[in-house]
């Protein structure tokens, strides 16, 4: 999918295919950076995966070997601020793209992260707001941006404390030191670690147990645990959260049991 833009190839690739939607950073030469045509480019991908119905899960990667993405585009940035360019914050609302991943706090949809090299800035937190994560052992992850006179503007701050111990979280945080693949899995920031030649197979592995479960369900799910990580359990339990109620009023409820009473494979239709 591409953006509007000078007739250069897309930054972007977007391909959908049995249920999976594949959205592939495709900037190598630059390690993936994203400038502000490549949010532009997500904006519109995040729409439509949200949209389609088809689609049950989404695969975020970079493009090449080397680099998952090392975030923004700094040689960009650099010209914008020479130009006159107002500083930025936590959050995008404002920029292209908006809202980009790291705010789209409503995806329904389970985002898998395959990480197949350097994760930094931008790239790190891109990770931090995926449900999943398999990462190739040779995955570098770091939050940076203290030793550019930045911010982890896109929540890196933020998501980090809450999936890490606070004094692990704030040792990356203010030094900007860089964890390997190995310490992201024994820290519990990823959910599998593999050699780069078994990392495609690996996400597949997946990719296809969530496109197996029941659509409805996995969306109510996400939507349940992400919004009560903050609420008293009571709090929780009386909430009435809005993929939940599709889902106890849908055919697929009725499915799963029938499906099982029967002993065969449930047919799943997301409604």
């Amino acid at each position: 999918m591409s953006g509007p833009g000078d007739g250069e190839r897309p930054r972007v690739r977007y391909v959908k295919r049995d249920h999976v939607a594949y959205v592939t950073l495709d900037r190598p030469e630059k390690l993936n950076a994203m400038d502000l045509r490549t949010h532009e480019e997500l904006g519109s991908i995040w729409d439509d995966a949200e949209a389609d119905d088809d689609v049950r899960v989404v695969v975020l990667t970079g493009a090449g070997e080397r680099s998952f993405c090392v975030g923004q585009d700094l040689h960009e940035r650099a010209e914008l601020n020479r130009n006159g360019a107002g500083p930025t914050t936590f959050g995008s609302r404002g920029q292209p793209g908006w809202p980009r991943l790291t705010e789209r706090f409503g995806f329904s949809k389970p985002i898998v992260a395959r990480v197949n090299g350097w994760a930094l800035g931008g790239g790190f937190e891109l990770v931090l707001a995926c449900d999943i994560v398999v990462a190739a052992e040779h995955a570098v992850f770091a939050l940076p941006e203290v030793g550019l006179g930045l911010v982890p503007g896109a929540g890196g701050a933020f998501r980090l404390a809450r999936q890490l111990p606070l004094k692990h979280a704030m040792g990356y945080l203010l030094t900007g030191r860089r964890l390997t693949a190995a310490t992201a899995l024994r820290l519990g920031l990823v959910n599998e670690v593999v050699p780069g030649d078994r990392l495609d197979e690996c996400v597949a592995e997946w990719t296809a147990d969530l496109v197996r479960a029941a659509p409805l369900a996995v969306r109510a799910i996400k939507e349940a645990t992400l919004r009560s990580l903050d609420m008293p359990l009571e709090e929780a339990f009386g909430t009435r959260f809005e993929w939940e109620q599709r889902r106890m009023h849908s055919e697929d409820a009725r499915e799963g049991p029938r499906a099982f009473n029967e002993r065969r494979e449930p047919r799943w239709r997301g409604r």
